[in-house]
């Protein structure tokens, strides 16, 4: 009988593994091909029949490609016992009557092992003390069960030691994850004083205030960026460093396993981790660790999105003034096109100008078009002007991102660092005035003439809104581009930390160089490019001279001694090809792709867990999901817009799309209708049935966020 403690397969599964699975024509070949030196070691003159030649070679076919050899030798796979039976000569059928004597079969198994230098592992031996060594070493990284099992029989394969039993295996994986949880007791034990484990547990405990445990408001994510979300994720930062879980160095451990121990914690209820007793504590102290740097992610990336979203609002409303501006500009056109005929007409008298025009246009048309006034756009249409509305909402919040992120700038970003370190002494002091002398050349020239303004007018106010908003803008963009970064963080970490420093380059920099042959000094490196440049040329004169004029398959000078080439021949695909393609095309199925989507979304809601990428609601609208699914649809696919359109059942005209980036956390895609923008981004945090579905993990890596 297996334990529950080490049951890892089902019955069946029990019966799959020991026993012959499919092969395929790879492992076919690869096996299953005798050599001269194989034949020889079957050879029937060492007193063998045919069925035990037969045998013997499936066994020792078998052996290499399993690991071991199942028990029924006979139900081996049939197309590999006909290969082995025409190398040898044998009617494939002999195989029916080998290994009705256990010890025919045993016997065959050693000498078949001997010939290959395989090995047995009996209990307690050399071999399988070094399984178990390798086994905890590999559960320290990995707890799966069934990841443990393949690694172990990949390993006894490598090292030509044959597998023992399966329950033996599964007993031994057992005992390994066993031994990787004391193990990591042991390894952050020293972690564990009596103040840190207070710590810990205050983590299990309710809180009253926020009506749940401490350990459940840690690892809810924020769903939307609004600024009571990001004050709250600010909160939780400040309550992971006031345990100094920011300072936590669990680098003993390997990274596979704080991130699973952080899993762990993350999924697991609080009655469970108590449960635990003592082995808890590895599994919290991952568990904040990691938050540690989550948090402080997702605190910068709300600024971002908050940012950006109040950004976005901005648009529409400037794309409304210059709406009715281009109304008003209309009107004064067709005044113009009555008052310039009449200006330019030499045959008018001057004296008489002004009372034909009042007589043609009429004074109430003149007065109304005089007192609108037209005033000059600024270079951003008006972008920033709307956007200062939002100033007092940006301000419940940036502040404290400010004070808590500690932003710090790669190179030619000095001008807006010295200006967050203005702003955040400003905010400390409660100071109202951006002091004389603070930097300006980070400010966009769009945005310039704003502060220029606000300055000749001797508005203290306008110039500190104006500034501060730039400030938060340049820091967004800084922190896209990469030339912001934010020490601690993993996805908005320093660039530079990528690269290897000079110490860490020298002792490589000779391999490198050798292995893409160029030489390790760079005046070398310059003079060998010059070289290879002009054996290039010589070359393309060698063509150019060869080339006739009409020459018009190769590339040549034209007659302007302009250098033409010629576009790449279209492969000649013959008509039976191409026949044959669109009948094959033909006979392949339709997939209702979008009516699965639209199932999947009736059962689990997965559509619901995209949010807009600014980070405001919107409603959902059929529309609305029908251009989620038809987004979804192309970039799973690579079809087409209009294959797209056809499968999501969005309409045949008015559309066009382009996809962007991401911010470093899921794609975004802009589907773009002739009257609206539509913008989503993935959100999985906190769905459930959007984890169900998700189609793979995030790595963590930056890019720029769309707008």
């Amino acid at each position: 009988m297996v334990s529950v403690a080490t049951r890892l397969f089902s019955d069946a599964q029990l019966d799959q593994l020991r026993s012959f699975p499919d092969i395929g024509k790879d492992d076919l070949v690869r096996y299953f091909t005798l050599t001269a030196a194989d034949v020889a070691f079957v050879d029937p003159g060492r007193g063998r029949g045919p069925g035990d030649r037969l045998g013997l070679a499936v066994q020792l076919c078998t052996l290499p490609w399993l690991g071991f050899v199942p028990d029924e030798v006979t139900a081996a796979p049939p197309v590999a016992v006909t290969r082995l039976a025409e190398r040898l000569a044998i009617d494939p059928a002999e195989l029916q009557g080998y290994g009705r004597r256990e010890q025919t079969r045993t016997g065959h198994l050693q000498s078949a092992a001997g010939y290959l230098g395989w090995k047995q592992a009996p209990p307690g031996g050399a071999a399988m003390k070094e399984l178990e060594q390798f086994l905890l070493d590999r559960a320290m990284e990995h707890d799966s069960p069934t990841l443990l099992f393949n690694l172990a029989t990949e390993y006894l394969i490598s090292a030509k030691v044959i597998r023992p039993g399966v329950v033996t295996l599964m007993e031994m994986v057992g005992a390994a994850r066993a031994g990787a949880g004391e193990l990591t007791f042991e390894q952050v034990a020293h972690l564990l004083t009596g103040q840190v484990r207070s710590d810990l547990d205050r983590l299990l405990q309710f809180d009253a205030g926020l009506g749940a445990a401490r350990l459940a408001w840690l690892v809810k994510p924020a769903v939307e960026a609004t600024a009571p979300a990001v004050k709250t994720s600010i909160e939780k930062l400040e309550f992971l460093r006031a345990m100094d879980a920011h300072l936590l160095d669990l680098s003993m451990l390997p990274a596979e396993r704080r991130r699973f121990l952080a899993a762990v914690g993350r999924r697991s209820t609080v009655q469970a981790l108590e449960r635990r007793g003592e082995r808890r504590y590895p599994i919290l102290l991952a568990l904040v660790a990691q938050s540690a740097a989550d948090q402080l992610d997702e605190v910068v990336s709300l600024f971002d999105q908050a940012v950006s979203a109040r950004e976005s609002r901005a648009k529409p409303k400037t794309d409304e003034a210059l709406a009715e501006r281009a109304k008003t500009g209309e009107a004064r056109q067709l005044l113009l096109q009555v008052i310039l005929p009449a200006l330019a007409d030499p045959a008018i008298p001057d004296e008489q100008v002004g009372g034909l025009l009042r007589e043609q246009i009429g004074m109430q048309r003149l007065r109304e078009a005089a007192a609108g006034g037209w005033k000059p756009l600024p270079r951003d249409r008006g972008r920033l002007s709307v956007m200062r509305s939002s100033y007092s909402y940006l301000r419940q919040f940036a502040p404290h991102v400010l004070s808590v992120t500690g932003f710090q700038g790669g190179p030619g970003t000095a001008e807006l660092m010295e200006a967050v370190t203005i702003l955040k002494e400003l905010n400390r002091t409660g100071g109202r005035r951006v002091p004389d002398g603070a930097p300006e050349a980070f400010v966009p020239a769009r945005f310039a003439e704003y502060l220029e303004k606000a300055r000749k007018a001797g508005d203290d106010t306008s110039f500190r809104h104006y500034w501060e908003l730039c400030v938060l803008l340049g820091l967004r963009d800084g922190l896209r581009s990469g030339d912001v970064f934010v020490p601690g963080s993993r996805r908005y970490a320093d660039p530079s930390t990528y690269l290897f420093t000079p110490e860490q380059w020298a002792p490589r920099r000779e391999a490198y160089c050798k292995l893409v042959r160029k030489p390790a000094r760079a005046a070398d490196a310059l003079a060998q490019g010059k070289e290879e440049l002009h054996a290039a040329l010589a070359e393309l004169e060698k063509t150019l001279a060869g080339a006739l004029p009409g020459d018009a398959g190769a590339v040549r000078l034209d007659d302007d001694d302009k250098l033409v080439i010629s576009k790449l021949a279209a492969e000649d695909v013959p008509a039976e090809a191409r026949e044959l393609r669109d009948e094959l095309a033909g006979m392949l199925p339709f997939a209702p792709i979008a009516s699965l989507l639209i199932e999947l979304d009736r059962r689990t809601r997965f559509l619901d867990c995209f949010v807009h990428a600014g980070g405001g609601k919107q409603a959902r609208s059929a529309g609305l999901k029908r251009s989620i699914l038809a987004v979804l649809i192309a970039m799973a696919t690579n079809w087409a817009w209009p294959g797209c359109r056809r499968r999501a059942g969005c309409p045949a005209t008015g559309w066009r799309g382009r996809p962007n980036g991401t911010c470093g956390r899921r794609r975004c895609a802009r589907p773009t209708p002739a009257s609206s923008t539509i913008t989503i981004r993935w959100s999985w945090q906190g769905c459930s049935a959007a984890a169900r579905c998700h189609p793979q993990t995030g790595s963590g890596s930056r890019c720029p966020a769309s707008r």
